[in-house]
């Protein structure tokens, strides 16, 4: 009776030890678990909201295409300013507009009225009359 009994206690030690063994093997998989959602999860929120995330490449492309636009609008200028160094360069009548419009220059018989300025304009205006 007494080998039974022993074998009965081993058992019963054995299935207690297999148990315990069965817990630990299911909470280390629990932890495991755990730690990849939360590495997923921080994954997750880098990709969106990192230095080079989702969020961060979206405000750069906005900011590319209002730079492109800057960029056209400075380019137009540039070749309206080219072709007005060249007609001031090449073109005597140019030189003299640019004169007239500038310093009020006149030429002999001419008068100029200059009005108030108006709200909307910062500099008067200015009229050129022949008799």
């Amino acid at each position: 009776m007494t080998i039974t009994g022993t074998k009965d206690a081993q058992h019963s030690h054995h299935g207690v030890v297999m148990h315990v063994v069965l817990w630990a093997v299911g909470g280390w998989r629990r932890w495991a678990t755990v730690a990849a959602a939360a590495l997923a999860i921080g994954l997750g929120y880098h990709v969106v909201f990192g230095q080079n995330g989702l969020i961060s490449y979206e405000r750069k492309t906005h900011d590319a295409k209002l730079l492109d636009q800057q960029l056209k609008t400075l380019q137009h200028e540039n070749e309206l300013l080219k072709g007005h160094v060249e007609r001031l360069q090449n073109d005597p009548s140019a030189i003299e507009h640019q004169a007239r419009e500038e310093l009020h220059y006149t030429r002999p018989g001419e008068v100029i009225y200059t009005l108030p300025a108006t709200s909307g304009a910062s500099t008067p205006s200015s009229k050129t009359s022949r008799p």
